[in-house]
């Protein structure tokens, strides 16, 4: 299983964090993308770089600020006055892996730049349509603390289509010891090495989609959407493709954990990473209670189904 190879190679820089990689091993899987979120240098990036490094793939990197523009994303037409004609000039978009570094320091209309490309796996630049190869993810990161120093919250369009919003938190003691001494004298982000070939990824994305689920799972995850848009702290529940969300999600864990069928424990494993950033609180709830809180509460009581497998 490429999973435990993924985790070694990762492991080089980073420590701790296999739960992490077992989230973006699902996304690559199913072509999904991932919001990180956490307080400022506690690894976001350095995961992602590292990440990427791993996958036989292309790799672009945006680090947004304000003033970076929609056409500093998707690219341009420009004039070239040599053929005398204009020529595509595409943007970092145009990859396999793209790390939107502080996503949610750009204006919300560059912020929108994405919508297309991370829906539709393709990108318009002035009338011309580029579609992109297989694999790509959209590996983004914000910082919470800094809501009000010049950052643009992103809008519920954009959230949607995150397959999941990850929070890294703060490294067990040991595992900082760790990173102290990993670091001191050089950077391990040097010899992290592929160890995923376009052709195993693709095979491996094949039989994740295969994996099977039953029609009592099926109910268990519309029961836990349809919950998200009746519940009395809730003012905005999940959509229809935050359901498939969760079904792909919950097939990706089924997946690396090397069963062919979904389980109740992998929807519920997956549910408040695929569904916290959906919602929306009502106004007095946001005061006391978080998205993440809500959804695990939200989550318990829904009735488990008999666990089926056929």
């Amino acid at each position: 299983m490429f999973i435990d190879r993924l985790k070694k190679e990762i492991g080089k820089v980073m420590i701790g964090m296999d739960k992490e990689i077992e989230i973006l091993s699902i996304a690559l899987l199913q072509g999904g993308h991932i919001l990180f979120e956490s307080v400022p240098g506690t690894g976001k990036t350095m995961l992602a770089k590292t990440f990427a490094g791993c996958v036989q793939s292309s790799f672009r990197r945006i680090q947004f600020t304000p003033d970076v523009l929609p056409s500093d994303v998707t690219g341009i037409q420009y004039f070239n006055p040599k053929e005398k004609e204009f020529e595509l000039r595409p943007g970092p978009v145009v990859t396999n892996v793209l790390l939107a570094d502080e996503i949610n320091r750009a204006t919300p209309r560059t912020q929108s730049s994405l919508l297309e490309v991370m829906e539709e796996k393709q990108v318009t630049i002035e009338g011309s349509t580029l579609k992109l190869e297989d694999p790509f993810i959209v590996l983004a990161t914000q910082n919470p603390v800094e809501s009000q120093q010049g950052t643009f919250p992103l809008p519920a369009a954009q959230l949607d289509r995150f397959l999941m919003k990850v929070p890294i938190s703060y490294p067990e003691f040991e595992s900082e010891r760790e990173m102290l001494r990993r670091f001191k004298e050089r950077q391990p982000l040097e010899d992290v090495q592929p160890v995923i070939t376009p052709e195993e990824l693709k095979e491996c994305s094949k039989q994740v989609k295969r994996i099977h689920v039953s029609e009592d799972i099926e109910s268990y995850i519309l029961q836990i959407s349809r919950k998200t848009r009746e519940h009395e702290l809730i003012e905005l529940g999940v959509s229809p493709r935050a359901s498939l969300a969760l079904l792909r999600a919950s097939q990706g864990m089924a997946f690396i954990s090397e069963r062919a069928y979904v389980t109740p424990e992998d929807v519920k494993k997956m549910a408040a990473y695929v569904l916290s950033h959906r919602i929306s609180l009502t106004p007095e709830a946001s005061l006391t209670k978080t998205n993440e809180r809500v959804m695990e509460e939200l989550i318990e009581d829904v009735l488990v189904p008999v666990e089926s497998r056929v």
